[in-house]
């Protein structure tokens, strides 16, 4: 399903499956894909971070996975995804293993990892892949 993703701040990207396919400003995007489902955010939408640090500690690799998807990141490095249990967490939830950082802009045709931050730099929301995986109530 085409989505278009907005934040206060005016821009927007349209995402459909797991791809970025406009970006813009709303009006912008919205021109361009007439129709699509709106998810409107406060807080502002950047792209998704690449977790440089330890996963954060949790029970199961699973719940350290989804730590580091409420923090806004879909990418985490491979030093420290360093059990065949971390990697298969990762990989099931789409989270890229990564082997140092590199920026990854939103751009047409370009995997769809964005998150939205408030005003103090607390997640909101955290899509990977173009699947909404993490959002604050």
């Amino acid at each position: 399903m085409l989505t278009i993703h907005t934040a206060d701040e005016g821009g927007a990207v349209a995402v459909e499956g797991a791809r970025v396919v406009g970006v813009g400003t709303l009006a912008e995007v919205q021109g361009r894909f007439p129709g699509a489902r709106l998810r409107s955010w406060p807080g502002t939408l950047v792209p998704a971070r690449i977790h440089e640090g330890p996963l954060p500690n949790a029970p199961t690799p699973r719940e350290r996975i989804h730590a580091v998807l409420k923090l806004g990141a879909v990418a985490v490095l491979e030093q420290h995804a360093n059990s065949p249990e971390l990697r298969s967490a990762a990989e099931r939830n789409g989270v890229m293993i990564l082997p140092g950082p590199h920026p990854t802009p939103l751009t047409d045709l370009g995997r769809a990892d964005l998150a939205v931050f408030d005003e103090t730099g607390e997640c909101i929301a955290t899509v990977c892949a173009g699947r909404l995986v993490h959002r604050r109530r």
